[in-house]
């Protein structure tokens, strides 16, 4: 697998509201299959952004360091890494790294 493949690793979602202080509440999103891939916030889609921006750094982190990713599930035939980290804002090193060959 390449890194364009473990990004496109379909993790469970979990989604949960917690209470922060008394009468104050944060949704909590995370991937629990993803080790470290937890985000809190009071908003839930800018939580849900976060999350993915995570997750994609945590992946491309392992992978840069040789390390495999979970793969709890094969990768979607339909996902697009690449438009996510666009879409997403993520530094131009993690869009280089997708546009690139696979390594053979």
């Amino acid at each position: 697998m390449v890194l364009r493949d473990f990004l496109a690793v379909p993790y469970l979602l979990r989604a949960e509201a917690i209470e922060s202080k008394p009468g104050r509440w944060l949704i909590r999103v995370a991937y629990p299959e993803l080790p470290g891939c937890t985000v809190e916030g009071a908003v839930v889609e800018d939580a849900l952004m976060e999350l993915e921006r995570r997750r994609i750094e945590i992946i491309v982190g392992l992978v840069e360091q040789g390390q495999q990713p979970p793969v709890p599930r094969p990768p979607l035939a339909a996902a697009d890494p690449l438009w996510a980290a666009h879409d997403l804002g993520l530094s131009e090193r993690v869009a280089q790294l997708l546009s690139s060959p696979p390594k053979q």
